[in-house]
């Protein structure tokens, strides 16, 4: 059932859903961010296309704050789960060095949470990280939100500046529809959206986020040699 959060459902019922939004605009907007905080829930891998779409059905600046409460609220959904589930027993068991390393991250956990989400790394695994290493639910929700950000405005901007797209893959797939065609489908590719600028941009804004850690250590280790005796 998942395969149904596809451009190819949105130009299947395009007409129906541009008259409930037209009708029930706070509805749709909030039914849009349920299916993606299900969609991110579950792990669906859908994230990049229901962006885009936020941002053809509402435009960039009301699609892209969708896509970035739904993301951000089915990660936390899938933090709290993972952190009641197994967080502190897993931890205790991983040994005195584990340990040592989570209070490494949690003393800097909202910039490396937020580099985490800035660059490509699998949500599940920064959700289950946060989670094993007792990241506080206020330091995640918000690195969480700031992360998915830049990515969710930009695919939603490019979502806003699809309409012609849109339009000619409608037009072919109710040309094929009408035709008989056996195998009529929307020819989109969500990887083709991905692309190496955009992954060096949100890279870039990744180590960024790391600067502050960074500045931190170091001014700490000036600190500690200028306050050693000689």
């Amino acid at each position: 059932w998942h395969r149904e959060l596809s451009l190819e459902t949105l130009v299947r019922h395009n007409v129906a859903i541009d008259a409930f939004i037209a009708a029930h605009r706070l509805a749709a907007v909030l039914a849009f961010v349920a299916i993606y905080v299900a969609g991110a829930a579950l792990a669906i891998p859908a994230g990049v296309v229901l962006a885009v779409i936020g941002g053809f059905l509402f435009g960039a600046p009301i699609g892209g704050s969708a896509a970035m409460v739904g993301s951000t609220g089915g990660a936390t959904i899938v933090f709290l789960v993972a952190r009641s589930a197994l967080g502190e027993h897993l931890l205790r068991r991983a040994g005195p060095l584990a340990a040592r390393f989570a209070a490494g991250f949690r003393a800097d956990a909202f910039f490396y949470l937020l580099f985490l989400r800035l660059v490509p790394v699998p949500s599940w695994f920064t959700n289950f990280t946060a989670a094993l290493f007792g990241v506080r639910l206020p330091v995640f929700v918000s690195a969480t939100a700031l992360g998915r950000t830049p990515g969710s405005f930009t695919l939603a901007l490019l979502g806003a500046g699809l309409d012609g797209v849109i339009a000619t893959q409608e037009t072919a797939y109710r040309a094929c529809q009408a035709a008989g065609g056996p195998d009529c489908r929307v020819d989109f590719d969500a990887a083709a959206v991905i692309t190496p600028t955009l992954i060096a941009a949100l890279l870039a804004l990744g180590l960024l986020a790391l600067a502050p850690v960074l500045a931190r250590r170091l001014l700490m280790r000036r600190f500690n040699d200028t306050d050693a005796p000689e």
